[in-house]
């Protein structure tokens, strides 16, 4: 039986202030931030913890933000605490924290992601001029309906985050996902809202960017998985590193199945998981569609303080 699940948060997770008490506290998330300054020519420490917070969320600073938060609180997880990752585990993580995952279960160097984990965001950006593209929250439908409001809808528009819990994001041009917004009540949603992102990511539209991404991912290395991935793409196991790699670039353009996914989590008997990094939005989806997972957060000092006194 599986022993636990580590997930890992992506994109809207950032904030400023992210990683402060850990790197203050615990010399080896300082190390990691110096490690992701190193590889990246600037100084991303001083970025998460002082903002300014507009430039935080742009999306080639947000990706790899999140990512060195992530790795820098497994590492403190697993040096102060008896909780890291092994073979009887599990790893997940929510779009951009796929990549957070697959360091976490040795399938990817961290310098390694930090360098991909640029490079999308930069592709992500460069695939869509800004303000063509747009993402919106439909709460309060399923999939079968939200598909039906994206088809009868003019223009390109998909669903994109398949959360769980009666949410689902759609992506697409702006007027289209303008548009699915107004006739979403018509389809039983209880809310529409637009999502405050800079580009309309897991869609066609991201074609350039995944193409830029498998250009990319050719030069890396991917090692065999230490435990499986529930795959974003697939929401399966997945522990082929060939196949993870073509599936980091499909994820670019398809749906993050992320409900499907915690419906595998369910049906392995998980009881236990860990979000690791920042913020507790999955936290908050497991509570909603996976009711009987019991998540823990291990993204900042307190966090660890409190498993430590839970352990002893």
């Amino acid at each position: 039986m599986v022993q636990r699940i580590y997930l890992f948060p992506g994109q809207g997770s950032q904030k400023v202030g992210m990683a402060a008490d850990l790197v203050a506290q615990y010399p080896i998330a300082r190390q990691t931030f110096e490690q992701a300054a190193d590889v990246l020519g600037f100084d991303l420490l001083s970025l998460c913890v002082n903002g300014p917070e507009d430039y935080l969320r742009l999306t080639q600073n947000a990706q790899p933000a999140l990512l060195a938060h992530s790795i820098a609180a497994l590492r403190v997880l697993s040096q102060e605490t008896h909780l890291t990752p092994d073979t009887k585990d599990l790893v997940a993580g929510h779009s951009l924290g796929e990549y957070s995952a697959l360091v976490a279960n040795g399938v990817l160097e961290f310098t390694d992601a930090l360098a991909l984990v640029r490079i999308r965001g930069e592709a992500m950006i460069a695939a869509v001029p800004s303000g063509q593209g747009a993402m919106a929250a439909i709460v309060g439908a399923n999939l079968e309906q939200v598909n039906e409001l994206c088809e009868n809808t003019r223009g390109i528009v998909v669903p994109a985050n398949l959360n769980g819990g009666g949410q689902i994001v759609i992506s697409g041009e702006v007027q289209a996902v303008e548009n699915a917004i107004a006739g979403a009540k018509e389809i039983g949603a209880k809310r529409a809202v637009l999502l405050p992102v800079s580009g309309p990511f897991h869609s066609p539209l991201m074609q350039p960017a995944a193409e830029r991404m498998e250009e990319a991912l050719s030069d890396i290395t991917f090692n065999a998985p230490k435990m499986p991935l529930i795959a974003n793409v697939t929401a399966a196991l997945e522990t082929d590193p060939q196949r993870i790699k073509k599936l980091l670039v499909q994820q670019v353009i398809a749906p993050v199945r992320w409900s499907d996914s915690m419906n595998l989590m369910t049906s392995l008997g998980i009881t236990h998981g860990v979000e690791v990094g920042s913020g507790k939005v999955l936290q908050g989806l497991l509570k909603r569609g996976a009711k009987d997972i019991q998540v823990i957060l291990a993204g900042t000092a307190t966090d660890i303080e409190a498993i430590q006194a839970s352990q002893n």
